[in-house]
């Protein structure tokens, strides 16, 4: 063999390894791009649109069943847990769509909709509270996955309109986390008193039970200003959940 050929074949095998270390580490959100893209608006979830083209989303949600999350980089891993849960919580509406009202119509006296076994990855059908209670809080134990994930419901921070992906996924987060905190329908301020989201009393211990800290890093414009200003006066009181369906 030559020179020039084992030059050849190293040039091959360099390729073959660069594009199946890339196949490793990312997925293929392209389908659920175009969903979200569609029929998602300033947090609104357009449920007649995503019913009109299921097959669409069965088809993301056979991709995510392809997956390997453990050879995932930590980042990837976070966002395909996050993808997973928003577009499994789709599906779970579209089920039982036009007829329910709230996520919560879905479950039983005995069983609630986050514990229902029907979500299909990592080789094994879980549960909504798996993923969010069993793997995304312990593992990366980021208060901002409360932002992230979606609960298809009014007062639950917005669907983003794209996914989530490891390149971005900081951003993404920050992004989330200050909509949300600067959302006067899901959190405000009347004078030192700060009404925010009951997420902040579920979830207390993931925010160091501490949520005015949250809000003073995300808080923009005349909010931050206020905050601010009041210093160490505030008073936090926690607002009631609104659990009806989060579109049309």
């Amino acid at each position: 063999m030559n020179k020039k050929t084992i030059a050849a074949l190293a040039g091959v095998s360099f390729f073959w390894c660069v594009q199946t270390a890339a196949a490793l580490t990312t997925v293929d959100n392209t389908l659920y791009a175009e969903l979200l893209a569609h029929y998602v608006k300033d947090g609104i979830v357009h449920y007649q649109g995503f019913k009109s083209d299921e097959k669409k989303l069965d088809a993301y949600l056979q991709v995510l069943e392809r997956v390997d999350s453990s050879k995932l980089s930590r980042n990837e891993q976070f966002a395909f847990y996050v993808n997973a849960y928003n577009a499994w919580t789709i599906k779970l509406i579209l089920d039982a769509y036009p007829g329910v009202k709230s996520i919560k119509d879905l479950g039983s006296l005995f069983k609630s909709p986050w514990k229902k076994t029907f979500v299909k990855i990592d080789g094994q059908v879980m549960t909504l509270d798996e993923i969010e209670h069993g793997i995304l809080r312990p593992r990366f134990r980021d208060p901002r996955v409360h932002v992230a994930v979606n609960c298809a419901s009014k007062s639950c921070p917005p669907l983003m309109a794209e996914p989530y992906n490891g390149v971005a996924l900081e951003k993404q987060l920050d992004r989330g986390s200050a909509a949300f905190v600067n959302d006067t329908t899901r959190n405000f301020l009347d004078g030192n008193v700060l009404y925010v989201s009951k997420i902040f009393k579920w979830f207390a211990e993931d925010f160091d039970n501490d949520p005015l800290r949250f809000f003073r890093k995300y808080a923009r414009g005349d909010l931050q200003k206020k905050l601010q200003e009041a210093g160490d006066a505030i008073i936090i009181r926690y607002l009631d959940y609104d659990w009806s369906l989060n579109g049309t």
